[in-house]
């Protein structure tokens, strides 16, 4: 029995939308089939699958289907997370799609599953992103105060998701996390956050995140242990589409 990890799988089986990478990065071709044979050769039925969000570009229900079909054809027991393009899933119908794909996938919001006696919690999350003005040094200077303040609100309102999460599980006695995000943890412009003030509040031992795409963005947040919490990027280009063993 394992616990893996990885983020960002972007489906479009029925939907022509794909990223810029998508389109052209060589990373990214094929990167569907890539990921079901890595899975395959890693993890079995007995192991648990985390997924950390931007499943599908499939906007309602009934247009991601076949990327819920794909994600169903995965080994192991799998545990979705809510991403910031996952427009299928509104927060307030997650309980129905927990109903609905009963025994075939998991999604986790406002709620928690457990992997052994570690509960797994988490939210989308969400950091400010810019705009950001740069020295001509490309050092951070300044940012559309505007839209920092509107992102702060959507942070806020994150975090009081992601204590649900929590609630739920120390209610039900346990106290030994590990906190899934999709987004990072911090912004660019942070060195700590309410995220990771949570983490170390509720001693978690690992936060686990996506979200960051391209080579440029892998170091956008924390990656490593800080405060003795095991911070990982696991977006599915960072990793090349093999899962990250998160626990044995």
């Amino acid at each position: 029995m394992a616990l893996y990890a990885l983020g960002d799988l972007h489906l479009s089986y029925q939907s022509k939308i794909k990223s810029v990478a998508q389109r052209e990065s060589a990373l990214w071709q094929g990167h569907e089939e890539r990921f079901l044979e890595n899975c395959r050769a890693m993890v079995t039925d007995a192991d648990t699958l985390l997924l950390l969000g931007d499943h599908s570009w499939g906007n309602k229900l009934p247009y991601c289907r076949k990327d819920l079909e794909y994600i169903e054809s995965l080994p192991g027991r799998k545990i979705l997370l809510r991403g910031n393009h996952d427009h299928f899933w509104d927060v307030k119908k997650t309980e129905q799609l927990n109903r609905m794909y009963e025994g075939r996938l998991h999604f986790l919001q406002n709620n928690y599953f457990l992997y052994k006696d570690y509960a797994l919690v988490g939210t989308k999350g969400y950091c400010f992103e810019g705009p950001f003005y740069m020295s001509p040094g490309g050092q951070i200077v300044g940012y559309d105060e505007e839209a920092y303040a509107h992102a702060q609100a959507l942070v806020e309102r994150e975090a009081g998701r992601l204590q649900k999460s929590f609630d739920a599980a120390v209610r039900d006695g346990h106290r030994r996390f590990i906190m899934l995000l999709h987004y990072p943890p911090t912004s660019l412009m942070e060195r700590d956050s309410i995220f990771t003030k949570m983490a170390e509040q509720y001693h978690v031992e690992q936060v686990i995140y996506a979200h960051c795409h391209g080579e440029a963005r892998f170091h956008d947040s924390i990656r490593g242990r800080k405060k003795g919490i095991l911070y990982s990027l696991a977006s599915g280009d960072c990793l090349r589409w093999k899962p990250l063993k998160v626990l044995s």
